[in-house]
């Protein structure tokens, strides 16, 4: 395995760095704001990402994609990770499971979205089912034509500015777990609140309530009773795509905080001379270039032929759970460096301790990470965790 960037990986380093840094000047505005941007200013922004190639990534270039690896997605996710207040939202990233959609589906669902037109959200969450979604109560009953969908589902997750949902439901008496398109103009779909978090995201994460909701037949994605293993395979991505951003979003701090103690002077000297920041210091460089590291790894095993898929979702969670862990210790290190002018909502570092804390939670919580790990230790052995396959 080369971990050297071919120069095509290089270039593509070059633009989502570019790109990142045209986030960053709207850092300010956007937590003054609480978090959403003008739309105008996120179509301006949209239509730069594109112009850059790091816009519906994941997506196939023959549907408009960028068509990217998931090791190229990896390096593209670092560099938005850099970037405060979930600005890394408007390079849209379509849900990957969409891509199962029959033509249909992908002509009035998918392709809208890699073209800007369209947004679409992922609503699993319940009041009484995070952890544990086998807990969900949302049911599909059937009805001619179609389906009848009653639910909840919390912390959706920018269902804020989306057009459908993908809403997983049982569907019938046999309660077969499926994911259903579901347009959220429907009648009976309801947006119920927009909770206000500890980060000042640019997009929401609000609450649904669905009543008798009637969804077609051809509306279902990937066949009934396939939901949990196409929100299984989202879930892969999206802990390796976490990843990814809580390494670049410790590379950030690091960076900042270094500049400031070479510059800052207390006592008569850079606060960087003294041994307690320089272990701060140094221990932050260990937890990102372990980190990242080991999820550059994981994302080229995925791209290799014949992965086993049961191991990468488990070494995905590995790459989360390991990340997101580090980060809010390089983020909390780092706001330390700053001292009082880390608890200050204007610089960068200060926001990162916010917004890194729900890395540990959503996609599935560090403890549901280290179930999953474990869980497949008991199953197939330490072997099943190796570094490169063979």
């Amino acid at each position: 395995m080369d971990m050297r960037y071919t120069p095509e990986q290089a270039d593509l380093k070059r633009r989502a760095a570019e790109y990142a840094r045209l986030l960053m000047r709207y850092e300010d505005q956007s937590e003054q704001a609480g978090g959403p941007l003008p739309q105008e200013l996120v179509t301006e922004l949209t239509r730069a990402a594109m112009d850059a190639g790091v816009y519906a990534i994941n997506m196939p270039a023959e549907w408009g994609g960028a068509g990217l690896s998931l090791l190229d997605q990896v390096i593209v996710e670092e560099e938005f990770g850099k970037v405060t207040n979930c600005l890394w939202d408007i390079p849209w990233r379509p849900a990957n499971v969409l891509a199962y959609g029959d033509e249909r589906q992908r002509e009035k669902y998918l392709l809208p979205v890699i073209r800007a037109e369209r947004f679409d959200a992922f609503a699993v969450t319940e009041p009484g089912a995070g952890s544990d979604p086998s807990a969900g109560t949302s049911t599909a009953t059937r009805t001619d034509g179609g389906w009848l969908l009653n639910g909840e589902k919390w912390f959706v997750t920018c269902g804020d500015i989306a057009d459908f949902l993908l809403v997983q439901a049982d569907a019938g008496p046999d309660k077969l777990p499926t994911l259903f398109f579901v347009d959220k103009a429907a009648p009976g779909v309801r947006m119920t609140r927009l909770p206000q978090f500890m980060h000042s995201a640019v997009n929401g994460h609000p609450e649904f309530t669905f009543t008798d909701v009637f969804v077609a037949d051809e509306d279902v994605l990937g066949g009934v009773g396939n939901g949990y293993e196409l929100t299984k395979e989202w879930f892969t991505d999206e802990r390796l795509m976490i990843a990814a951003r809580t390494v670049g979003a410790a590379e950030r701090a690091l960076q900042l905080a270094r500049d400031w103690a070479v510059e800052r002077e207390q006592f008569g000297a850079p606060i960087a001379s003294y041994q307690l920041i320089q272990g701060m210091l140094a221990d932050c460089a260990v937890d990102i270039a372990v980190n990242r590291a080991y999820t550059h790894q994981v994302a080229w095993e995925a791209d290799q032929p014949g992965t086993d898929r049961k191991t990468l979702h488990a070494k995905a969670s590995t790459a989360k759970l390991a990340a997101s862990e580090a980060a809010g210790r390089v983020a909390d290190r780092c706001l330390q460096i700053f001292g009082g002018r880390g608890y200050d909502r204007t610089y960068p570092v200060e926001r990162m301790y916010r917004e890194l804390r729900v890395d540990r939670i959503w996609e599935g919580t560090s403890e549901i990470q280290r179930l999953i790990i474990a869980n497949e230790l008991i199953k197939r052995g330490t072997r099943a965790l190796d570094l490169p396959t063979h």
